[in-house]
């Protein structure tokens, strides 16, 4: 290894290294060997094994000759360790592979003094000690780790097929490279197993310190070959079936700023990325974080790189675990339609798409979201995709403000258990730990209620999940609306919906009636029944109020999500959605997919 830590003193490095580890090595065995059968000649075993300078009493002319060449012997090994070790510790040093090492960096071409005298200085250290017995265990452990180390780089390389390894050395094999490994690791145990102990712990601690803190360096790392064909053969065994519900995961698709504007230096609204965390288990996971870049691709690549590398660190900064991506489109219709139809590979596709609900569409009049808002959600039905609309993100809680209160979810339609699996992942997080959750439930009559309570109960029960079950009957919720209608605050909220959905198709129609068209809407032709508008907004009507009435003060709602009515102008779809969002601060409106999410296996 001398010739390796002195490699840049080297005319050719590729050429002489080889050689010379080849040259010594044989060299040096043979030595042994005869040494070995001279020894046994020239001495019984008794003498071997209690004159520790045999050499001495048996050399010629005298024994003087051995202690002479025992000094230069240790003066040529020191000089050696003077000049290729401070070098070492200094190419560490420039390499940034240990931060603390800094002090030792040097500039090419010229003498590392720094690291000279400090390695010097351990030196005389180890003479001071006096033991010999004592440090050579400690000198042999750290060589044998180093020499397991370099044997086992090239085991993994060879064994993981990667491209870039290609030795010039024809014979070798990574059997060897392993079996030398090995060798190197039982040779330890055999010498001290409680020196192996501390020496192979102290090298795990210096590794998690170099991938904690060290920079990455232009010369790669034998592991990273072996997480990408382990990650490689893991997404094989996955296959492209459907995963079960007892192996789900949520893998979100999380839409950075689909509405509104952040500042320039913020990638990605804060309490998107918190809300991504609450999404999974104790943080692990995988979120996927997207955000589309208007304009033509060719123009905007550069500037999607370095959009993408922002916010790869603001990832980063949430301590948030995933992976930043930014999309270059003509508009973010066709942005989306392009993530939801190709992010992801196999099983390892985001599942559930995430994001805020545009509640500045009305505010700052930009009417093009409706139309936007209402083709994401189709294009999420169509790829078969989850939908969670976060309303009230500003007020979302970080990991420090802690909630109180209940977790309600109204049920209102079968959604493969994923209003029930969001909830219970919310409990798992400290902000949300002190909460309870209630189920609402909806009853056709009032003497279902009772049935339908003990069949909640009874699934909830085979879950594993405890929740306070509420029935609330279609009949006694419409006796509620119709006896207090001027009590409720949803009520102007609902006349004003009126009004505006009633001015917006009065202008759809004069303007069909003007160009001699039919019914059109976002380009696109419209059926518009206003007895069914008038009941889709007197049901969300209804759901806001009950809502309201139940769950003013939870720490957070979900309920489902309706799908948007075929036909109808995504105008109307806005207002029904306005409504039900109405004067409730805090609203996850979900919607499931064709898949079951939680099992009653246990």
């Amino acid at each position: 290894m001398a010739g390796s830590n002195r490699s840049a003193s080297l005319k050719d490095t590729q050429r002489s290294i080889p050689i010379g580890t080849l040259a010594a090595t044989l060299t040096t065995t043979a030595l042994y060997v005869i040494s070995v059968l001279l020894f046994g000649a020239a001495a019984t075993r008794e003498e071997l094994l209690t004159d520790r300078l045999l050499t001495a009493t048996i050399a010629w002319p005298f024994p003087a000759v051995i202690h002479i060449g025992i000094i230069l012997s240790t003066l040529g090994a020191a000089l050696q360790s003077l000049t290729g070790a401070p070098r070492l510790l200094a190419a560490i040093a420039n390499d940034d592979i240990l931060p603390v090492l800094n002090y030792f960096k040097v500039a090419e071409g010229r003498e590392p003094h720094i690291a000279t005298f400090f390695t010097a200085f351990i030196c005389i250290g180890c003479v001071i000690i006096g033991n010999l017995d004592l440090i050579t265990p400690t000198i042999t452990m750290f060589f044998l780790l180093c020499y397991s180390g370099v044997n086992l780089s090239c085991f993994l390389l060879d064994l993981l097929d990667a491209p870039s390894w290609r030795p010039r050395w024809k014979f070798h094999h990574w059997s060897l490279s392993l079996l030398g490994s090995v060798f190197c690791i039982v040779i330890m145990f055999l010498i001290s197993w409680s020196f192996t102990v501390v020496s192979l712990a102290l090298a795990s601690l210096i590794y998690y310190y170099v991938c904690l803190k060290g920079k990455a360096g232009d010369w790669g790392d034998g592991l990273k070959s072996a997480y990408f064909q382990l990650a490689l053969r893991s997404l094989r065994s996955l296959g492209a079936n459907q995963v079960h519900p007892k192996n789900w995961y949520p893998i979100p698709l999380i839409f950075c700023r689909p509405w509104g504007k952040l500042p320039e230096n913020v990638p990605c609204h804060p309490k998107l990325a918190d809300f991504a965390n609450c999404m999974k288990k104790k943080g692990r996971g995988m979120s996927i974080f997207v955000s589309i870049l208007d304009g033509d691709y060719h123009e905007c690549a550069e500037d999607a790189k370095t959009a993408c590398k922002q916010l790869a660190t603001y990832i980063d900064y949430k301590r948030c675990e995933g992976v930043a991506e930014i999309v270059v489109a003509p508009n973010m219709s066709e942005g989306f339609r392009g993530i939801v139809q190709t992010m992801g590979l196999g099983n390892l596709k985001p599942n559930i798409v995430v994001m805020r609900y545009p509640e500045i569409w009305r505010r700052e009049n930009l009417t093009e979201i409706p139309a936007t808002f209402v083709g994401i959600i189709n294009d999420c039905i169509v790829a078969n995709k989850a939908v969670v609309i976060v309303k009230g993100l500003d007020e979302w809680p970080n990991e420090y403000q802690r909630q109180y209160g209940t977790i309600d979810l109204y049920w209102i339609v079968r959604d493969g258990g994923l209003m029930l699996l969001l909830s219970q992942l919310l409990l798992t997080k400290e902000s949300f730990e002190s909460c309870k959750i209630q189920v609402f439930c909806i009853a056709e009559e009032d003497s279902d209620a009772e049935v339908l309570k003990a069949d909640v109960k009874k699934f909830l029960y085979d879950l594993r999940m405890q929740a306070e079950v509420i029935v609330i009957s279609m009949k006694s919720w419409d006796e509620q609306t119709e006896n207090g209608p001027q009590q409720d605050e949803s009520l102007d909220a609902f006349i004003a919906a009126q009004h505006r959905i009633k001015n917006y198709l009065a202008e759809m129609k004069a303007e069909a009636q003007k160009s001699g068209t039919p019914l059109m809407a976002d380009g696109k032709p419209v059926v518009v029944n206003e007895q069914q508008v008038e009941k889709f907004l007197y049901t969300t009507l209804k759901l806001n109020s009950t809502i309201l009435r139940h769950s003013r003060m939870a720490a957070v709602v979900l309920v489902s999500l309706p799908p948007p009515p075929i036909n109808h102008p995504a105008y109307c779809y806005m207002e029904y959605m306005d409504l039900l969002v109405e004067n409730v601060p805090r609203l996850l409106i979900v919607r499931g997919y064709r898949r079951d999410v939680v099992t009653l296996f246990t």
